[in-house]
């Protein structure tokens, strides 16, 4: 009961703080109170954890998915329409943009003050090293959304909401320090049993695995990403876990109140890669309805997935099938093709009982490019769109695959709408630091 009523206290310190970068001072009496604990500090991570997957995750995964058509909008929300629309109508006073940045921010923070705050207790080795990986978990995950998402972005938070800005690229390399600093760390490291339960269906090591993986190939490290994404056991699962006091997010998108999204048939891609009908992802992730979306008209489905159809149903943290395609990314770029054409074909021959997940394509052919590398690197892509549907990469994945470039007047047949978002105007407002929005 202590636990839990100080995790009340935490996320009611930290939603009291400022919509963006301007978090409660860590040095208050009331947080040095509960965060110089281990008490406290359990609590903390409960909070991280249950703010990331029901304010962050979700949005992110949503917001992404109708810039880059993985889905389609379904209401006559303005700030929707905004979103769908993309281009230069989308600008830093678009709600749903402001709520994905400050949301981030907003656990972020959080996950900083857990960090910055186990020295302040007295802690076992291994309490300590799996408190410090926990909260840079979270924290890479977020720094992840924001290098995804925005071109420059904050690395740390200020108490003073004057944070500087950093390119992504050095984003980017701080959520690899860390989480490549927390997987070491956690090498041998048996997590103690009290932290088992706060930390939910969350494993470790293997999380902190699958995003230094993720990162390392977005950032074109990718003797790292092959070798990082080989420690990732493919038979575990690693969770988002929900109830009905923190529901999916994902499924409130798709399925409560005024419905907002729809899967976009062929996952969004284009007719020249359209998935083989065949492809058993494709009745995985949606059922076939053969709906239009409201502004568009672009042809949508309905949910299926599992993962998104309950306001309980857990999310995976990250993917198996998401490891293989990191592998034959990485060999493709890499010029290695024979390589990258047998980790891409374990993806597409691989059956809903070879995956822990249920997600399988059961594809009989043998895919080969003819060592044409640019058309491995189409066929990879359009595995990501279909192998890890609404994950939240989409943005960053349609930029990495030089998709076609965005349009300046409205195109809902455009492959994706944005490059990178707009600053929010409230924290242009705030933040003198904030930089000049990029056109598209």
């Amino acid at each position: 009961m202590r636990v839990i009523n100080k995790f009340l206290i935490i996320i009611l310190l930290f939603s009291l703080s400022a919509c963006e970068l301007d978090l409660v001072n860590p040095n208050a009496a009331t947080e040095e109170q509960v965060l110089n604990t281990k008490d406290g500090l359990i609590s903390l991570a409960v909070g991280v954890r249950q703010l990331y997957s029901t304010s962050a995750f979700g949005i992110a995964v949503l917001y992404t998915s109708i810039s880059t058509r993985e889905t389609g909008a379904m209401t006559t929300f303005s700030s929707l329409e905004e979103l769908e629309i993309g281009g230069p109508t989308l600008n830093g006073d678009n709600e749903r943009v402001t709520r994905l940045f400050s949301n981030v921010m907003r656990v972020k923070g959080m996950a900083e003050n857990l960090v910055a705050s186990v020295d302040n207790v007295s802690l076992s080795n291994d309490t300590r090293a799996s408190l410090l990986a926990y909260g840079n978990l979270f924290r890479a995950m977020c720094l992840g959304i924001l290098a995804q998402n925005w071109e420059q972005a904050p690395i740390l938070n200020s108490p003073n909401n004057d944070a500087a800005f950093s390119d992504r690229a050095a984003v980017y390399a701080e959520a690899i320090r860390i989480l490549d600093e927390s997987a070491k760390a956690m090498e041998g490291t048996a997590i103690p049993s009290d932290l088992v339960g706060p930390f939910g269906e969350i494993d470790l090591l293997n999380t902190l695995y699958a995003y230094l993986a993720r990162y390392y190939n977005a950032t074109g490290n990718y003797d790292a990403a092959i070798a990082t994404a080989n420690k990732v056991d493919l038979g575990a699962t690693s969770y988002f876990s929900y109830d009905a006091e923190n529901a999916n997010p994902i499924f409130g998108g798709f399925f409560v109140g005024t419905v907002e999204y729809a899967p976009r048939t062929n996952f969004g891609l284009p007719d020249a890669l359209a998935p083989d009908p065949a492809d058993g992802r494709i009745g995985f992730y949606m059922n076939i309805v053969g709906n239009t979306s409201l502004y568009g008209g672009l042809p949508v489905e309905e949910i299926a997935a599992p993962f998104f159809t309950s306001q309980t149903a857990s999310i995976p943290a990250y993917l198996p099938g998401e490891m293989l395609l990191i592998k034959a990314e990485s060999y493709a770029r890499k010029g290695e093709i024979g390589n990258a054409e047998a980790a891409l074909n374990m993806v597409r021959q691989k059956t809903a009982d070879d995956d822990i997940y249920g997600i399988g394509a059961g594809l009989a052919d043998t895919y080969s490019s003819g060592g044409n590398q640019a058309a491995l690197l189409d066929e990879i892509y359009k595995n990501r769109r279909a192998e890890l549907f609404l994950i939240g990469t989409s943005l960053d994945d349609s930029r990495r695959f030089n998709r076609p470039e965005p349009p300046t007047a409205t195109d809902f047949a455009s492959e994706r709408n944005r490059n990178f978002y707009p600053y929010p105007d409230n924290e242009r407002e705030s933040n003198p630091n904030t930089p000049n929005d990029p056109p598209i």
